[in-house]
Formats: structure tokens, sequence, C-alpha cells
């Protein structure tokens, strides 16, 4: 392995990324004059964005950088503040995509595509698509944008959360404005231990992971590496990422002010919710919340497979229950559920490359 335990390797160019991390990466993106309109409408935006509380232990803490959530329309406004639920809680911080936004999301749309399949042909066995990845084209219909004020912000080791991405998702990550380094390390089940929850990001920064982050020796296992993500930057994390590595943005002393931006940092994080875990289908918890989507990483019996658990208690004031339940997919990652689920008039949620 390049990595060693309590070190830190830097790589640089796609090739390398492409070979020691489950990413790939595409430098200028976008035409300068785009990136720098993209980064200004964002950075408007970014007053509007919050930071979430949760409960950690005994005490509420606040997630190290603000964000938001961004959909098609108001009818999917409405479904995300009173139906879809994060880490436990529904949010607030929901906006209609942004006209600048909307008008990159083709690119993107059609960058990760093509990068999916350079990965299956090149790195997966046979050059055939992951157990549970989809083969449908992928198709981004909602987004997180995340604001990094300053070198001192940033995000621990996490895993973004399933519950509405199913089993190997794919994201495509655009960075705009200060240049910052993204972690990656491969998680490594212990020999022996309990089942535990393995940690997502919700949107921002799951409290899971800050017990995590206080036991460093047990998160740098095998050490990290360090993938610099520059202005103007897609970074595709691929479909092995989120069940068997974690990621992070690690603060820093200092950054190089971006003309723009000054110190701040924007980034969108563009994901394809499955239709099929939409909230009216997924599991509910005894407490009546909607069960959370985890993947086993730390029991090497039960490693990726994957459950529905409750995860009420890291809303301030409340507690978690005791729901548990494994969670089936077929080979294409599509649920298998007990009961067949009814339709309603709810309606799914919009592609944004081809929604107006």
């Amino acid at each position: 392995t390049l990595t060693k335990k309590g070190k830190t390797l830097h790589l640089y160019t796609p090739q390398e990324i492409a070979t020691h991390t489950p990413c790939s990466i595409i430098h200028n993106f976008l035409p300068a004059s785009e990136a720098t309109a993209l980064l200004q409408e964002l950075l408007e935006e970014s007053v509007h964005f919050s930071r979430r509380k949760f409960q950690l232990f005994d005490r509420t803490v606040q997630s190290p950088h603000s964000h938001a959530i961004y959909i098609s329309s108001a009818e999917e406004h409405r479904q995300h503040t009173t139906q879809y639920k994060y880490g436990g809680t529904y949010r607030s911080d929901v906006r209609q995509i942004t006209p600048h936004m909307r008008a990159v999301s083709g690119k993107v749309q059609t960058a990760v595509n093509e990068e999916i399949r350079k990965r299956i042909r090149d790195y997966y066995p046979g050059g055939k698509k992951l157990k549970y990845q989809s083969p449908r084209e992928w198709m981004p219909n909602a987004a997180f944008a995340n604001c990094y004020d300053g070198p001192s912000e940033g995000v621990g080791f996490h895993s973004d959360e399933l519950t509405y991405l199913g089993p190997r998702p794919v994201i495509g990550s655009l960075s705009l404005g200060v240049e910052r380094e993204f972690r990656v390390r491969s998680v490594v089940p212990p020999d022996s231990g309990s089942l535990s929850r393995s940690h997502s990001d919700n949107g921002a920064h799951d409290p899971s992971d800050s017990k995590e982050e206080q036991n460093p020796s047990a998160a740098d296992t095998q050490g990290q590496i360090s993938i610099h993500l520059p202005h103007n930057s897609l970074l595709v994390m691929h479909a092995e990422m989120q069940e068997e590595w974690k990621h992070s943005i690690t603060p820093c002393q200092t950054v190089s002010p971006h003309p723009v931006s000054g110190n701040r940092r924007i980034n969108i994080t563009y994901r394809w919710y499955r239709e099929s875990l939409h909230p009216r289908y997924t599991p509910r918890c005894y407490c009546g919340s909607h069960a959370v989507l985890k993947c086993v990483q730390r029991r090497k019996e039960t490693r990726g497979r994957y459950m529905w658990m409750c995860y009420a208690g890291y809303a301030p004031g409340k507690k978690s229950c005791s729901f548990f339940q494994w969670a089936e997919f077929d080979d294409d990652g599509e649920p298998v559920w007990e009961k067949k689920v009814s339709e309603d008039s709810a309606p799914d949620l919009c592609n944004f490359a081809e929604s107006k």
C-alpha cells in the first residue's frame, strides 16, 4: 500500500487520483467566465445557508461549515421540508436551484456519466459495474451546496447518507473559490467488535463522525490520501466510495485567497436520488421517524450489508428507538420491499439538466 499509518500522501494528477483513490478529477471543468459567474451567484446565496445542530452524547453541537439543499421546483421544496429527513430531522435550508447552477447541470451530468464509463472499463473486474451499482444513466436531481468560510472551517471524516441515494452511489462534486484539501482513507474493519453505525454526511457533518474524530488513531489505520481541489475542478466520487472509504475537508492554518471569493470555498455536490427510495416508500421506525439507510463498515462478518436504523436521537431533544431492519437490494441496487408499496400522487424529483 502507498499509504502508511499516521502519514498523508498528496496526489495531484488525474492519473494518480484515479489509480489510488475511488475518485476521478477534471481540472478547469467549466469555461473560466462560467465558473466565475456560478461562484458569484453562490456567494450571494451563501448568506442563506445554515449550520445544522445535532446531539452528540449529552451535548448539542453545530456543523463546522454552512450549507443548503437545492432542488428543482416549488413542489419539491414542499416535499423536502415535509417528507425528506436527513439524519432523523427535517431540513428547513431547502432552496430552488439557481440559474447558473441549473445551466451547468447538463455539463456535470455528461462528464460524470463519461467518468463512470471509464471507471467501469479501466478499474472494475471484468469491465463490469459493481454489485448494487445502478446501470442507469446518472441524472442529478438534488444538490448540497457547502460554504467553508476560512481555513478553520471543514468537515470530519464521513460517508454520505445513503437513504435516498441507495447503494453504490456516484456523486459529482464541483469546487469553486479557495483551493482546499480533500482527504480520503479506506475503512478497515477491526478483527472483532460490535455492530456500529457507519457515519454519514446528511448534507453536513453527521454527529456520529465526531465519535471517530475523538479517536484519531482508529480513524487513521492506513493513513490518508490528500487530493487538492482547486477552483473550477469537478471531482467524481465513484461507486466504491461511500461504502468502503471516508472523506473529509481538513481545517488548515492558512489558504491562498481567491480573487473573487477571498478565503471562502463553495462546493456543490450533485446527487441522484433514486425514485424507488422516495420517503413514501422507506421504512418508518417504531417512534414514527423515517429510518436511515446505512452500510455496515466495521464488522467483518456483515461488512457490506445494508440496514435501516433509527437516527432520531441525533436531533436535539429527541431519543432513538430500537428499530433495526436489514435492507435488501437487487443487483442493480433497487430495493426489495417485504410488502408491496402503494403509489401516491407525490411526484419524483426532476432531473436538473432537463427541468425548466
